[in-house]
């Protein structure tokens, strides 16, 4: 279920500013981390083994659903790590007038074009456009 969550397409509305975008990340980084330490659990261990043991079919849907899990883990840990960074340029755009955020606005634009060119996952077309809606919202 939570990957299927995970999978389906992110309807916000359009005013929203970029402290959402790090909210979402953290909120789906809490559950998966949640989910792969429940993974860990003795009691799945012990499920693995017995699966293992029979040569079950299962193990290699099991495995599929492991890799997913951390993946998606992975992502967003490494999204909310990058979004992070970005806290202290947009900041100003929550605190400042419209002329003082002006001096913001050339930092946030570099912060967001590394982690557009370093972040494995974030640096998609429809990620990074989703961020600069939610800047240019703000």
């Amino acid at each position: 279920k939570v990957l299927a969550e995970n999978d389906q397409l992110r309807k916000e509305a359009d005013d929203l500013g970029p402290r959402v975008e790090l909210d979402y990340w953290k909120k789906k980084l809490s559950k998966f981390y949640y989910l792969m330490e429940q993974l860990k659990s003795p009691d799945v261990k012990a499920v693995l083994a017995v699966l293992t043991a029979a040569k079950s079919k299962l193990l290699k849907k099991w495995r599929a659903l492991d890799i997913r899990i951390t993946d998606a883990a992975n992502e967003a840990k490494d999204n909310v790590k990058y979004l992070y960074c970005l806290e202290k340029y947009y900041d100003p755009l929550y605190n400042s007038d419209p002329v003082s955020m002006l001096d913001a606005i050339p930092g946030l634009i570099n912060a967001i074009k590394m982690i557009q060119s370093i972040s494995q996952y974030y640096n998609t077309s429809v990620k990074i456009s989703s961020l600069f809606v939610k800047v240019g919202a703000q």
